[in-house]
């Protein structure tokens, strides 16, 4: 292994900061190791290729490539020894009804021919689950459902099959040209719809690169896909009402406890399906595969449990086993990058999400096996709720004005439910200059000026939607200071500079981790990039998104590929090089020599590079072509994330109820956990009982245990997380939240974070009256 050219005649005590580097790499994966101030070990390069299915597989075999990205290139069959499988959430198998049928004139038909059909399917053994309610196991909050879901299963395992009228069937897709025996023939006549729709392009359409910021904090649960799914039902007006009331409770927060909130959305989704206009048959699997050879593989893999390798998480974590600081990661994916380059709406094709994955920055990271948020380039400091109260907004914070993106101070008297207090740490943009409090604040300024109405100025209707909720839940911000963070290391000392910025919010009812990723203080996209797109798109040269760039007869933004929009854009650099200009929103934060500096950059980098996609993220575009595009990775000492902060997320760990006793003041958890156990570059995975005392080092090795108490009404009366231990149990104080009266039990153990397909154990339990 040798080291790069740009430390060989580094400093001795550099140097041997680096030997050390090079040893830690030989730590097997997933071994806990954890030095957040270098991106060390990632890749030299990433090279993605467009690659057929049918390509694909003989290159994993040869390990041409080390991992395929979106799709089974085996097609369901076996795969070589050293090609490993993933697998993640693929989509949903949906029957919609055709409201000109007799068949769709009733509820009772309606949910009697679902039965029917589903009983009538096919089989797609490890593709498709039956599986007849909309919150999956591959949803943090299937726990909360599962009671539900069985309830569902059941209708459904017990509804008579083959009896009835035949239905006109039409199919979408191969999956349901598999799985429907008799498909209709007439595109004319037909009772309902059989489809598979993809959870990756259903999510996608509500997520984010504005301001780092990837999505809504819900983005990941179970009841906001089955309201995406189901977004006509129910039919009346009144059971639509009915709907949209749950929903914006939900996504404001209106709620006190967890117990309120979980019962919102079990009414939200009963809802949803109780008149079967669309009903959810099943879900997908999707099974990616990458190459783990003993040295021509790669490693230390993660994914996410609802788009797998197409994520963040996957690109922080994999690591080539031979050169991992100097070889090339090389990924195959079966379309290529049609979308246009753009981090405000662009990138929404499966190529371009890979690449925004790598070459974006965000904020949080969607948790890969939950439905939580993790800290990547934003910490939340302090969280300041009063229960009984509103938080005061200092006259002096600021606000976007409407229309225009200009700041504006609130004024006094101004309130809101709750102050999220941020740090973040800066570094370095791919044009060498450095992250200010103006990076992050301005993409506030934007989504105001674009997404919102007023001042006269444009507004984009798919940056209105994204957008959204950011602005109904923003109240204000304020930049607090500047602070410096200093790590030491042998001779080598790491300072780092982290801006501390409060921001003031109108929901209070999400728990901290949600609040964070409501409206984070933050972009990877330096605000001169920014301010040029605003313009850009303000003179008429481009768009952000497809449906305004058709709208108005101009080009959809790309940074990279478009000759001609380029040509104008480095026009309008020039000339704000010259002018030392600064955006409108932001005189009162950045000065002209600042200005002078970012634009001149700016210039000199798009002479170099031959793009202006300049962000903060570990990889800068290199090269592209039709068929290839490569990524070299930008190696910032300042960027405080690298070499094993997320490998907690390699290898998941499972953890399962062995016995569960119910009793009227608490439950009694036996859990069983997984160990691994590791040897070289292998490694097995082994189960055994929560035994001994887990030392203070490693408590992500006890379980942590998730439960929902649901009454005889089937309403919830309690739930939550419990983290108590009582030797080899876990214990779950019931003691005083219950009222008298039968109850069930339903429990959930997940260990390092992992809540994909868990085994949940129930219990039905009585609590007695006081005596």
């Amino acid at each position: 292994m040798r080291c790069p050219r740009s430390h060989r005649d580094a400093p001795v005590g550099r140097r041997l900061v680096l030997v050390f580097f090079c040893l830690l790499w030989a730590v097997p994966a997933g071994a806990g190791h954890e030095l957040p101030f270098y991106p060390g070990y990632y890749p030299q390069e990433i090279r993605l290729e467009t690659l057929p299915p049918s390509a694909a597989a003989a290159q994993l075999k040869s390990a041409k490539i080390h991992a395929y990205v979106g799709a089974d290139p085996f097609a369901g069959g076996r795969a070589p020894g050293d090609v490993k499988p993933v697998e993640s959430l693929g989509g949903y198998l949906v029957m919609t009804f055709n409201p000109a049928s007799p068949v769709a004139a009733s509820r009772e038909s309606r949910c009697e021919a679902a039965r029917r059909t589903a009983k009538s399917l096919g089989a797609a053994p490890g593709l498709y689950v039956p599986h007849p309610y909309p919150v999956t196991p591959y949803d943090m909050d299937y726990l909360e459902h599962f009671d539900l879901a069985q309830s569902a299963r059941q209708a459904y395992a017990a509804a008579p099959g083959g009896s009835g009228v035949a239905l006109r069937v039409q199919t979408k897709g191969p999956l349901a040209e598999r799985l429907v025996k008799a498909p209709a023939r007439s595109a004319k006549d037909w009772d309902a719809t059989v489809e598979e729709i993809d959870a990756e392009g259903l999510l996608a359409a509500h997520g984010l690169s504005l301001g780092g910021w990837l999505g809504p904090p819900w983005l990941k649960d179970g009841w906001f896909h089955a309201y995406l799914l189901d977004t006509r039902a129910p039919s009346d007006t009144a059971g639509r009402q009915a709907v949209d009331a749950l929903y914006r409770r939900l996504v404001a927060g209106a709620y006190d406890s967890p117990t309120t909130r979980i019962e919102l959305e079990r009414q939200l989704v009963s809802r949803l399906t109780a008149g079967c206009e669309r009903v959810v048959l099943g879900y997908t699997v999707r099974r990616e595969y990458f190459n783990a050879e003993f040295s021509q593989g790669v490693e230390n893999i993660s994914w996410d449990s609802q788009t797998g390798f197409n994520s963040a998480i996957f690109l922080r974590t994999v690591k080539l086993k031979d050169f991992p600081w100097n070889g090339w990661l090389r990924l195959g994916i079966a379309t290529k990058a049609a979308a246009a380059w753009n981090p405000i709406a662009g990138f929404s094709d499966p190529a371009g999400r890979l690449l925004w994955a790598a070459l974006g920055d965000p904020a949080l990271l969607p948790s890969p096996y939950g439905a939580g948020w993790v800290p990547n380039r934003v910490r939340i400091a302090t969280v300041t709720r009063p229960p009984t109260s509103e938080v005061e907004i200092p006259s002096d914070a600021l606000i976007p004005e409407p229309g225009t993106g200009l700041l504006r101070e609130v004024g006094k008297g101004r309130i809101a439910r709750v102050r999220v207090t941020f740090r973040l740490v800066a570094s370095a943009f791919h044009d060498s200059t450095r992250m200010t409090p103006a990076d992050a604040v301005y993409a506030y300024s934007f989504a105001y000026r674009w997404g919102a109405k007023g001042g006269g100025g444009s507004v984009d209707p798919a940056l209105e939607a994204a957008t959204a909720q950011i602005r109904e839940g923003l109240a204000g911000f304020r930049v607090l200071k500047v602070d410096t963070e200093v790590n030491r290391y042998s001779d080598v000392t790491f300072t780092y500079v982290v801006p501390v910025i409060e921001v003031y919010l109108n929901t209070g009812g999400l728990e901290p981790e949600r609040l964070a990723a409501l409206a984070p203080p933050w972009s990877p996209v330096p605000w001169h990039v920014l301010a040029l797109m605003d313009e850009a798109a303000k003179r008429g040269l481009a768009a952000f998104s497809p449906g305004e760039a058709k709208r108005r007869g101009v080009p959809w933004l790309d940074l990279a590929r478009d000759a001609k929009t380029k040509e104008g854009l480095a026009a309008l650099v020039g000339g704000f090089a010259a002018q030392a200009w600064i955006p409108p929103a932001l005189k009162q934060l950045v000065t002209a020599d600042e200005a002078q500096t970012r634009w001149t950059a700016l210039k000199n980098f798009y002479a170099r590079r031959g793009h202006f996609l300049v962000t903060s993220g570990s990889y800068s575009l290199e090269k592209w072509s039709e068929r290839e595009v490569i990524l070299q990775v930008f190696r910032d000492i300042t960027n405080p994330n690298g070499v094993g902060t997320y490998d907690r997320f390699s290898i998941p760990h499972r953890a399962f109820v062995a016995r569960l006793a119910a009793r009227g003041d608490r439950l009694e958890i036996f859990p069983e956990i997984e160990r691994v156990e590791s040897f070289l570059r292998d490694y097995r995975v082994v189960r055994e009982p929560l035994g001994k005392p887990v030392s203070d080092e490693n408590p992500a090795d006890v379980p942590v245990c998730r439960y929902v108490i649901v009454g005889a009404d089937g309403a919830v009366a309690d739930a939550g997380l419990s983290r108590e231990r009582d030797g080899a149990r876990l214990v779950v104080n019931l003691k005083g939240r219950l009222k008298p009266g039968a109850y069930t039990a339903l429990v959930a153990l997940a260990l390092r974070e992992n809540w994909v397909n868990p085994e949940v154990a129930v219990a039905q339990f009585r609590v007695d009256a006081a005596p």
